[in-house]
């Protein structure tokens, strides 16, 4: 998110204001908002001499994304709408027992195999941007209408994480949804967070409950 340049012995660069702390060289989630121009936001100019010392803050200025596009400006807004334009991977639903069927009042097991954080390069303003994406959240569809959202992937038998109890038979349509947070690097510099998450519905499968029917058997 810097803008810098270099003209009579000074660098210069943009740096966001934060609704909470001033200003945050890591981004915001929370940036100041301006109303001098459409869906602007408010930025620090600071300059710095080119042979080092402290940054001086020469005041502020209100800028939106075609602004800072047109200086060259790389800000967590740019990088969010690419966020949310890149595929990114569903999480594969894995059910125990196995089969497509499960017992009523039974513990039936769900985890996920997405777990690792996934990443993408993208050019921006002619640098490289680096995007990852990290799997925060899971929202488990039970097909019966319950859902629980949690942090954990799951794990397969016997560590039973996740698990749900349907009470009656039924043929149901479950799912896992997964939630990421995003952070973003230009040409391999520090890593800066994304401000808004982003969630991809998972494929919905089959799962048929039914009731176990006690029988005699002959000795």
């Amino acid at each position: 998110m810097w803008a810098s340049s270099a003209a009579d012995g000074v660098r210069y660069r943009l740096q966001q204001a934060c609704a909470d702390d001033g200003a945050n060289p890591m981004g915001c989630f929370n940036p100041r908002t301006c109303d001098e121009r459409p869906g602007g936001l408010l930025y620090f100019l600071l300059s710095q001499p080119l042979a080092g010392g402290p940054w001086t803050n020469l005041g502020t200025v209100c800028l939106n994304t075609d602004d800072t596009a047109g200086l060259g400006v790389i800000t967590p807004e740019l990088v969010q709408r690419e966020f949310q334009r890149l595929d990114w991977p569903s999480a594969p639903l894995v059910v125990e027992p196995p089969g497509g069927e499960t017992l009523v009042n039974f513990e039936t097991n769900f985890f996920t195999t997405l777990t690792d954080p996934e990443s993408q390069s993208v050019t921006l303003l002619g640098q490289r941007v680096l995007i990852e994406a990290n799997p925060v959240r899971y929202t488990w569809h039970f097909g019966d209408g319950t859902t629980e959202t949690t942090t954990s992937p799951g794990r397969p038998f016997p560590h039973l994480v996740n698990t749900h109890t349907y009470g009656q038979p039924d043929r149901v349509r479950i799912r896992v949804d997964v939630t990421y947070r995003g952070r973003y690097r230009v040409n391999g510099g520090d890593w800066t967070p994304i401000p808004a998450t982003r969630t991809i519905n998972g494929t919905p499968a089959a799962l048929r409950v039914i009731e176990a029917v006690p029988q005699l058997s002959a000795p």
